[in-house]
């Protein structure tokens, strides 16, 4: 009974968690093309949270970089969902029965 109330709290934080950090992926992808003024303190927050996801992406898997264009916040993105649709529905199941 209480493992399964800490495994359901575990999957919900964890849940959470990856969706609001898909937020900020989505934002700062939104951001690179609106070029805003390096020096505003959520630009560097937003910047310092996502770009060393996004160079170690880049260096794992190169082929993200096509033709000028950074797919690499939507590989990240798609991992995200990846862990959540797995590891989180995992939990669930776990702590229901």
């Amino acid at each position: 009974m209480v493992a399964s109330t800490i495994l359901g709290a575990l999957a919900t934080i964890l849940h959470n968690l990856i969706n609001f950090y898909m937020w900020i992926v989505i934002i700062a992808s939104v951001l690179s093309f609106i070029r805003p003024d390096p020096s505003n303190v959520i630009v560097q927050m937003l910047y310092r949270l996502t770009e060393p996801l996004f160079q170690k992406i880049r260096q794992i898997m190169p082929f993200v970089v096509f033709n000028g264009i950074d797919l690499s916040p939507l590989a990240v993105i798609i991992f995200l969902k990846f862990i959540d649709m797995t590891l989180v529905q995992l939990l669930f199941a776990y702590s229901r029965g």
